[in-house]
C-alpha cells in the first residue's frame, strides 16, 4: 500500500484548512499592489514585514514560507534571558538543555547528541554557525545579548534555495537594534536565583551627519545551584550531590550605519561548569567545564541604483574556540589517578555574498547572488598525557542562486527558485523552491510551499577520531537532504485577530548519525537513516492598541524513523502555548504570562520523559518619562519537576531543569 504524504493528524489540518477557507468572507476588496511599487517603497514597508524569508523586505503575508516574529517589546515584558526561551514560545519550537548548553528542536527533530546543525542562525543576514561542528549557540554562549534585538525573525521550513547548507529545519535572522533605539546612555542590572547576577552598559545614537551607532557590553555570572542525580547516589559519589552548575559570561557589540555602509561587531566569552559527568567524567569534580569564544564582525553595502534595481554586498569574519576540560580516572586500582582531557576547538572563517534585487518586468521580482565561503582554519585536537587527535584543515565552498517572483493573476503570485553549492569535500547539490501564494480575499491568503534542502557533512563528523579507542573517522560522507511540502493558511478575521493554520509532511535522506561498526566496534558517522514526519500547526494572534497582546497555538507532530518504523527519541507529539500581555496600568505596569505544554518524549534508554507544563509570570514598570524600568520574573511559576531527554555522553536517561526561580531587573535611560 502506498503512502501518502498527508496522513493522521496532517489530515486534520488539511481538513480545517478547508473550513477556515470557506469561512472567509466572500467580499474580498481590492488589494494593494505590491508590484506597482518601486523598490524604495518596498525596503519602507514598516507593519507585518520580514526580511529573511526572500532576502528582501516583504509583507508576512506575501512570503512564500510560515513566519513568526517575535519583537523587542515582546522579549522585554516576558522577561526572556537568552535566545533559546525566545525560540521557545515560537509554534512548534521545542528546546533541551543538557546542562551545558541549550539547543533547540523543531517540528518534532531534535536528535539528542547532535549540534543542532540543521538550524542555520543569522545575526543581521550574518551566518553564525560555526565551522567544524556547524552548530549554532542558543543558550548563554550566543554572540548577542538579548536586550540587543530588535526582532527575531523565524522562518520554518527548508531555505537552502536562498542560504545553502545547515538551513533544512529553520532560518532564524536575529535582527539587532540600532542606536537611534536608545537615543543615549543605558545602564541595567538584574540579580536573580542561584547567586545569579548581570549588568549591561550600552550607548546609542544617531548623530546629525547621519551616523548611527550602538556599542554595549554585558557581564554576567551564577554560582548555580546543588543539584541531585539518583544515578551518582552512592557515597562513592557524594550520594548523587553536585555543585559543578556555575557559569560566568561577557558580551561586547558594536553596530554602526552611515549612508549605505552597515557594520556589526559581535563578541562573546562564556564558562560553564558541566555537572553531569559526561563521558564517564569523575562526578562532581569543578574542573569538568567549557570555554565558548565567539566574535562576528559583519560589514554590509547596500544601494538602490534605480527604482527598479538594489544592490546588497556583504562580507563577515567568524572566529570560534572552544574548549573543554574533562577530569577522568584512569586508575587500575583503588588508588585514583586523576587526569584532566583536554578538548579544542579553533574556527576561523570568512564569508563574502553579492546580490541583486531587481523589477525586469511589471510583474516580476528577481532575486539573484553569490555567496563564497572560505574556512581559513578548522583544527580538532583531544589530549591528556599524550595526544589522541590532531588535525588542521581549511576548506571552502561557494553558491549562486536565483528567485523570482511572478504574480500572474492580480490574487494569484508563483514563486520559483535553486541554488547550486559547491563544495571542494563532496562535491555541488541543487536545491530548488517552489510556492503558490493565492489571495483568497485581502485578509485569506493560501500557501502551498514546496522546497529542498541540504546540510554539508561538518569537518567533526568527517575527520574526528580518538586514536582507535572508541571512534574512527568515515571513509566518506554525503550531504543530507530534505524534502518539505506545506500548505499554510494565513487569516485576518480583524485588524486585531488572525490566524495560521498549517499542515507540513518533510522526507530527510541520508541523515548522518553515529553508528557501531561490527567490523571493529568503532562509532562512525554513516549516512544511515531516513526520516518521515507529518504535523500541523495552528496558532491565534491578536494585539490591541491597548497593549493587550495574546498568542495561542498548538502543534501535533508524528516523526518517525523509516528504518526502525519507530517515534524519533526527544520529539514530543503535542505542544501547546499561551503567550499573554496584559496592561495592569495604561502605559506604564505591564504583567507577561507563559502557560507552555510539551507532551512525553521518548529517551535513548527507550524511555518516557514526562511531559510537563511551565508557567513563568513578568511583570514590567516603565515611568511616565520612560527612562526608569523595573521587571521582575518568576520562571517555573508553579515549580514543576521535570526533565529532558538526555544525550548518548550521559549516564542519566533524563536530565532534570531548574524548578522555581526569581529574577529582579532594573533598567534606567539617561
Amino acid at each position: 500500500m502506498t503512502q501518502t504524504p498527508y496522513g493522521g493528524g496532517t489530515w486534520m489540518s488539511v481538513v480545517l484548512l478547508t473550513v477556515m477557507a470557506v469561512a472567509t468572507s466572500p467580499a474580498c476588496s481590492e488589494q494593494e499592489d505590491l508590484f506597482a511599487m518601486s523598490l524604495e517603497d518596498l525596503m519602507a514597508v514598516e507593519i507585518d514585514t520580514v526580511v529573511s524569508a526572500s532576502k528582501y523586505e516583504q509583507k508576512v503575508s506575501d512570503a512564500p514560507s510560515s513566519v513568526t516574529i517575535i519583537t523587542a517589546d515582546e522579549i522585554r515584558k516576558y522577561g526572556y534571558r537568552t535566545l533559546a526561551e525566545v525560540l521557545r514560545s515560537a509554534p512548534g519550537f521545542y528546546v533541551n538543555n543538557d546542562r551545558n548548553y541549550e539547543y533547540v528542536g523543531v517540528r518534532g527533530f531534535r536528535r539528542p547528541g547532535d549540534y543542532d546543525t540543521r538550524i542555520l542562525l543569522l545575526v543581521d543576514g550574518h551566518r553564525t554557525n560555526e565551522n567544524i561542528g556547524n552548530s549554532p549557540l542558543f543558550g548563554a554562549q550566543f554572540v548577542l545579548d538579548v536586550d540587543l534585538i530588535d526582532r527575531v525573525e523565524i522562518i520554518r521550513g527548508p531555505g537552502s534555495s536562498l542560504y545553502g547548507s545547515n538551513a533544512l529545519l529553520a532560518v532564524i535572522n536575529v535582527i539587532t537594534k540600532g542606536g537611534k533605539t536608545l537615543n543615549g546612555l543605558e545602564l541595567s542590572g538584574e540579580v536573580a536565583g542561584f547567586d545569579t547576577w548581570k549588568s549591561r552598559i550600552s550607548y546609542g545614537n544617531r548623530f546629525d551627519n547621519g551616523l548611527d551607532l550602538l556599542v554595549s557590553a554585558t557581564r554576567g555570572d551564577s554560582e548555580g545551584q546543588e543539584l541531585y542525580f539518583k544515578e551518582f547516589d552512592d557515597p562513592a559519589t557524594a550520594n548523587g550531590l553536585v555543585r559543578n552548575d556555575d557559569a560566568s559570561l561577557h558580551n561586547l557589540f558594536v553596530r554602526a550605519s552611515w549612508g549605505d555602509f552597515g557594520l556589526i561587531a559581535a563578541h562573546a566569552a562564556a564558562e560553564k561548569g558541566i555537572p553531569t559527568a559526561p563521558w564517564d567524567a569523575v562526578f562532581g569534580d569543578g574542573r569538568t567545564r567549557t570555554y565558548d569564544d565567539t566574535t562576528l564582525i559583519g560589514l554590509t553595502y547596500e544601494r538602490e541604483i534605480s527604482e527598479t534595481l538594489a544592490l546588497q554586498a556583504r562580507t563577515a569574519y567568524g572566529h570560534y574556540d572552544y574548549d573543554g576540560r574533562y577530569v577522568y580516572d584512569y586508575s587500575e586500582d583503588e588508588t585514583p589517578y586523576i587526569v584532566v582531557n583536554k578538548d579544542r576547538w579553533r574556527g576561523r572563517w570568512w564569508d563574502s555574498e553579492l546580490q541583486v534585487t531587481a523589477r525586469p518586468f511589471e510583474k516580476h521580482i528577481l532575486t539573484a547572488g553569490g555567496e563564497f565561503h572560505c574556512n581559513t582554519r578548522q583544527d580538532q585536537t583531544n589530549w591528556d598525557e599524550e595526544v589522541y587527535f590532531d588535525d588542521s584543515r581549511h576548506s571552502q565552498n561557494w553558491g549562486l542562486y536565483v528567485q523570482d517572483e511572478y504574480r500572474v493573476l492580480d490574487n494569484v503570485t508563483l514563486v520559483a527558485g535553486a541554488r547550486y553549492d559547491r563544495y571542494d569535500t563532496f562535491g555541488g547539490s541543487t536545491n530548488p523552491r517552489m510556492a503558490v501564494l493565492y489571495d483568497l480575499c485581502d485578509r485569506t491568503t493560501l500557501k502551498l510551499l514546496y522546497g529542498r534542502a541540504f546540510r554539508a557533512p561538518n569537518a567533526y563528523e568527517l575527520y574526528y577520531h580518538d586514536g582507535g579507542y572508541s571512534q574512527k573517522a568515515p571513509l566518506s560522507l554525503d550531504p543530507e537532504t530534505i524534502d518539505t511540502y506545506e500548505i499554510v493558511l494565513e487569516r485576518a478575521f480583524t485588524e486585531n485577530l488572525s490566524a495560521s493554520l498549517s499542515g507540513f509532511y518533510y522526507v530527510m535522506d541520508d541523515l548522518i548519525g553515529q553508528n557501531v561498526d561490527p567490523d571493529d566496534d568503532l562509532l562512525v558517522f554513516t549516512n544511515l537513516e531516513e526520516v518521515k514526519t507529518r504535523g500541523m500547526e495552528l496558532t491565534l494572534n491578536g494585539r490591541w492598541e491597548t497593549g493587550l497582546r495574546v498568542r495561542t497555538s498548538y502543534s501535533y507532530v508524528d516523526a518517525e524513523n523509516s528504518v526502525t518504523d519507530r517515534t524519533l527519541a526527544n520529539s514530543p507529539s503535542h505542544l501547546a502555548k499561551l503567550n499573554l500581555i496584559a496592561p495592569v496600568l495604561k502605559d506604564t505596569l505591564f504583567a507577561g504570562l507563559e502557560v507552555q505544554y510539551n507532551a512525553k518524549s521518548r529517551t535513548l534508554a527507550d524511555n518516557d520523559a514526562d511531559d510537563f507544563i511551565l508557567t513563568n509570570l513578568a511583570l514590567t514598570y516603565r515611568s511616565p518619562s520612560k527612562r526608569l524600568e523595573i521587571a521582575a520574573g518568576l520562571y517555573n511559576l508553579f515549580d514543576v519537576k521535570y526533565g529532558y531527554p538526555a544525550f548518548g555522553e550521559h549516564t542519566q536517561d533524563t536530565i532534570e531543569q531548574d524548578g522555581r526561580m526569581f529574577r529582579i531587573k532594573l533598567t534606567y535611560r539617561f
